[in-house]
């Protein structure tokens, strides 16, 4: 006869295997990170003066290790704006790694300004490639294989109300191998919020962009407050654009503006389950 005893300890161990794996999960996307290369690379002689300052405010390394983006993975980041992350992921993966960068297709200017700023350090930027992205005929931005990373900083208020969003975030879905990553990092609202709202003030729900992503296939994964600020009040006029770096209202009430610092900001990341295709 079996020991109920002895079926009960297999049980025991199943769950217990079952339960490290689920809590093993989050901390594996930080445990390969090559922090170092990182940290090098975000004080690096390449950045600007102006771009590196921004460290303090967007935590780049605390930010990336988070979302667990690994020297070897295949990236493809969404409207990078001027390139301040591109300036860390291109030469982050440039060796073992892939990295994309998303541009709007209806802008030339954007893919000049990258096609001239990688011409200018081809020892960073030779392998980084240049994708166009938007609709209705250029949301297909898969690289070949599938992408470990897809990530979209300060974007998504772009976005919203619009009949793109939606779409923009099924091809992230598309673009990621089953198992990749949506990392988000984006102007926290309110609860309550409206999207009107949001639209006049750059500050976004974090349950409207949780909705977005879920909408799309995506699972959330986890949440960091590594890109919070206690001190952002959101009730300015003139939006998040009030606070640096843009600081839409000049030398009024700068040093006021300049203490609060960047916006409050949300940090998730979304996962693309392993059975989808």
């Amino acid at each position: 006869m079996k020991s109920i005893f002895g079926q009960s300890g297999m049980v025991k161990a199943a769950l217990a295997v079952l339960l490290t794996a689920t809590v093993t999960t989050s901390i594996v996307f930080a445990q390969t990170v090559d922090k170092s290369s990182l940290e090098s690379l975000i004080a690096g002689a390449h950045r600007s003066e102006a771009n590196r300052a921004r460290n303090v405010y967007r935590h780049p390394v605390e930010t990336l290790t988070f979302f667990g983006v690994r020297a070897d993975s295949k990236v493809v980041e969404i409207a990078p704006g001027g390139g301040w992350y591109t300036e860390v992921l291109a030469p982050y993966l440039r060796d073992r790694g892939l990295y994309v960068a998303a541009l709007p297709a209806s802008s030339a200017r954007a893919r000049k300004a990258f096609e001239d700023k990688f011409s200018l350090n081809r020892e960073l930027y030779d392998k980084a490639i240049i994708m166009p992205f938007g609709k209705p005929d250029a949301l297909n931005i898969r690289p070949e294989g599938g992408a470990d990373f897809v990530l979209t900083f300060r974007n998504v208020h772009n976005w919203i109300g619009s009949d793109s969003v939606d779409a923009f975030f099924g091809s992230f879905f598309a673009a990621l191998k089953p198992g990749g990553v949506l990392g988000l990092v984006e102007h926290r609202a309110k609860s309550g919020t409206t999207i009107a709202q949001s639209k006049d003030s750059g500050y976004v729900t974090e349950g409207y962009v949780i909705e977005l992503a879920q909408a799309a296939g995506f699972k959330l994964d986890a949440r960091s407050e590594i890109n919070a600020n206690s001190k952002d009040t959101k009730d300015y006029a003139q939006g998040v654009w009030t606070l640096p770096p843009v600081l839409a209202n000049k030398e009024v009430d700068r040093e006021k503006y300049l203490a609060i610092g960047e916006s409050d900001r949300m940090t998730l990341r979304f996962v693309k389950p392993l059975t989808a295709k």
